[in-house]
């Protein structure tokens, strides 16, 4: 299943957020979306997700979910969202429930996603027992047991630290890797960016318009800290951020 947004706009009140957002979101690919804060990247994340109804323009799926889909259009955020008093199975569990899946087929999605995100040995561990790099695993494997068409990733690394971001990262490349997903992937660090994105749109200043799309070719498994190649983009990118960021400043003490 491929996403389209054609022309989106959202307003609050009298403040616009996004405007004039028109992109393809291709199956198998991960989407990064980058900006100046405030410019409306996760409010546009939560439109495409169907948790807001834009004011403007429309998201349309097109093709079908896979078959096996349990929910097609998937979120992971910042702060885990895991139930303290579930284990890691528990709290990956908590999202078949109720969708008429035998104890053998659940238990065969539960093992399957914690094989694919390393978790494997910390099946019976309480949140309390982790770090947070394992927390977000865990939010990860929980988003890969409905089998979505996409995931919709909002910030999830910038609450870990420097190292153990890189690692969540390299996890991310390994398992896309194996079993390429989709993804919409909301980030404010560009180093992020230029390792997992395909496609990197750049936002402007609010009202957050495209204002570039950064393509990169080069294969995710390449992707290495120091790579030539991705530092260019990541200078493109700030450049083009800086601008926005300037201009944005610039606008304030104009008012």
């Amino acid at each position: 299943m491929d996403l389209q947004l054609k022309n989106i706009g959202h307003q609050y009140g009298d403040l616009d957020v996004v405007r004039g957002i028109d992109l393809d979101i291709p199956r198998g690919k991960i989407i990064c979306i980058v900006g100046p804060s405030g410019c409306g990247k996760s409010t546009l994340l939560r439109l495409i997700g169907g948790l807001e109804r834009p004011i403007e323009g429309q998201v349309l799926q097109v093709g079908t979910p896979p078959a096996d889909s349990i929910n097609p259009l998937t979120f992971v955020f910042q702060d885990f969202a895991l139930l303290p008093w579930r284990t890691v199975e528990g709290n990956i569990s908590l999202v078949l429930e109720d969708h008429g899946l035998s104890g053998k087929e659940m238990e065969a999605v539960i093992s399957d996603v914690l094989a694919r995100t390393n978790l494997s040995d910390f099946r019976k561990a309480l949140p309390k027992q982790l770090s947070g790099g394992m927390k977000q695993r865990v939010a990860i494997a929980r988003a890969l047991a409905v089998r979505p068409a996409v995931m919709l990733m909002d910030e999830p690394l910038s609450a870990l630290d420097s190292q153990t971001r890189e690692l969540l990262i390299d996890d991310l490349v390994t398992l896309w890797t194996r079993e390429p997903f989709t993804a919409v992937y909301v980030t404010h660090n560009l180093n992020e960016a230029v390792r997992l994105g395909h496609s990197i749109v750049v936002l402007s200043r609010r009202p957050g318009e495209i204002r570039e799309i950064v393509n990169i070719e080069l294969p995710l498994a390449d992707r290495t800290l120091g790579n030539h190649q991705l530092e260019e983009h990541q200078k493109r990118l700030w450049q083009i951020m800086r601008e926005e960021a300037l201009a944005a400043d610039q606008e304030l003490i104009d008012d």
